[in-house]
């Protein structure tokens, strides 16, 4: 550090985590920050997702922050341009937008032994003294390798980069995937497109939730009465935790959420297309897709399930294992991300020159899913590890951000480096993996982005609320401290 005591920090990354960062940042009077934002605009995932149908699967008023309810929603699940409108306000309100640095990508961190300097795309340097990583989790498309697709006549892209000139009314339209970006599109085009082909590889389970209206009176309470947003939330809340509780081995709450994928799935009349959509693994092992009206969409006339895999792209469409060609004037990719790149591509350097690539090399080693072995001062929001889907994520971020700004709390005040343990971190990390491999996500018989190559989860079956008791206050014992 300089010779004052406050921090000159680094936060890479203006979505959610960014944001929310920011805000602590500035509520403890630390005002040397900057943001590093790759895009021209603020938003990460909100931003990024704009398909027809882009929605958040968490009910709207639990998918804001705690001390900042979202009092406008209109029905039970938010629409992508709503909660990016509502991110945005709160940037503003809270004065972090005037922290950010736009169209400034990170590709390069390295840690001197007192300081870190990040080096962006351009090849200019930046120096900091702690980095927070809030860079997310989804924001790397996981584009599949498809011969023949640059020889397509239409247009093709990824769902996470929709092409705006895409008019899709009245057009023959190809989905590939069935995850939740799919099923949210499927249910948005079906009725304006003139054929649509889901290209599916592996079917998915379907919790059945309806975007049901949210009244008037209970807008309006929220909106005058004091509380009640927040009492409302917590009702969402308690809902939530049930998810969690049968992704993390409630069997009472793992048969309930079973019965009602299958009771749903039995809503499909044709036998042959209830074939096809119903999964051959436990419900629970992969992401839980939430939707009540995806089976209805995939039922219209208009609409065919492709279950042949895809051979190659020509020039007029998808040619499938079965030999038929589906013709096509649009395709979109909606084949997920690369979950497990985390910072990725990004280069990180701590002591000793230690790479990131080093310490990931067999499992992407962390403490709390929050710090580094080895990288003093360098923090992570969300990182490996992280509760997948027994919580929101958003929920998961406070808790994470609280959690990293009393570790700078101690930076400031003792004027050190911190970083975990490596021992401690690895001992923790193991308790975490033995536990996720017991659950479902471990033993449900699926392939899914929760797990690593080994077939290992890659998230902590921990409940909402355990993980708020575990992490409301660091343990120094933890923690090398290096005065600074």
């Amino acid at each position: 550090m300089d010779d004052h005591a406050t921090p000159r920090v680094l936060v890479i990354g203006s979505g959610i985590a960014g944001i929310l960062t920011g805000i602590e940042l500035r509520a403890r009077g630390l005002t040397d920050f900057t943001i590093l934002e790759k895009a021209d605009t603020l938003g990460g995932t909100w931003r990024d997702n704009v398909y027809p149908g882009v929605a958040c699967d968490v009910p709207a008023h639990l998918y804001s922050f705690s001390f900042a309810p979202n009092v406008h929603p209109t029905t039970r699940f938010a629409s992508g341009p709503q909660l990016w409108d509502y991110f945005r306000e709160i940037a503003e309100r809270y004065r972090v937008t005037e922290h950010i640095r736009y169209g400034t990508e990170v590709a390069d961190a390295r840690w001197d032994g007192s300081r870190w300097t990040v080096t962006t795309t351009t090849g200019e340097s930046l120096v900091a003294d702690v980095v927070v990583s809030a860079v997310g989790r989804l924001q790397q498309p996981s584009l599949p390798d498809i011969p023949g697709i640059s020889d397509f006549r239409g247009r093709v892209f990824h769902s996470a980069r929709w092409d705006p000139a895409a008019d899709v009314d009245g057009a023959r339209l190809g989905i590939v995937g069935t995850g939740s970006s799919a099923t949210q599109m499927t249910v948005a085009t079906a009725p304006r497109v003139a054929h649509l082909d889901l290209f599916q590889r592996t079917a998915q389970w379907i919790f059945p939730m309806d975007n049901t209206p949210i009244p008037w009176w209970r807008r309006t309470l929220m909106r005058l009465v004091p509380g009640y947003a927040r009492r409302y939330r917590a009702g969402i809340k308690r809902w939530v935790d049930e998810i969690g509780r049968a992704a993390t081995g409630d069997p009472r709450a793992a048969d309930e959420r079973r019965q009602a994928c299958v009771d749903a799935l039995n809503t499909v009349r044709d036998p042959d297309l209830r074939a096809k959509l119903t999964p051959d693994y436990e419900v629970g092992c992969k992401r839980l897709v939430i939707s009540g009206e995806f089976y209805d969409a995939v039922q219209r006339d208009n609409v065919e399930v492709v279950t042949a895999g895809i051979q190659r792209v020509e020039a007029d469409g998808v040619r499938t294992t079965d030999g038929e060609l589906h013709e096509l004037d649009t395709l979109v990719l909606a084949t997920g991300f690369h979950a497990d790149a985390y910072l990725r591509p990004m280069t990180v350097t701590g002591e000793d020159g230690i790479t990131l690539d080093d310490i990931w090399a067999d499992v992407p080693m962390n403490y709390k899913s929050v710090a580094l072995p080895h990288m003093p001062n360098f923090f992570l929001i969300n990182g490996p590890f992280s509760p997948g889907g027994s919580a929101s994520v958003l929920s998961i971020i406070e808790i994470h951000v609280g959690y990293v700004m009393q570790l700078i709390d101690r930076v400031v005040a003792d004027r050190v480096a911190l970083e975990p343990d490596p021992d401690r971190s690895a001992e923790l990390l193991a308790a975490i993996r033995e536990q996720a491999s017991k659950t479902v996500w471990g033993t449900g018989g699926c392939s899914s982005w929760y797990l690593d190559r080994n077939g290992v989860p890659l998230v902590n079956p921990i409940l909402l609320d355990d993980l708020a008791a575990d992490m409301a206050h660091p343990e120094p014992t933890d923690f090398h401290a290096v005065p600074r």
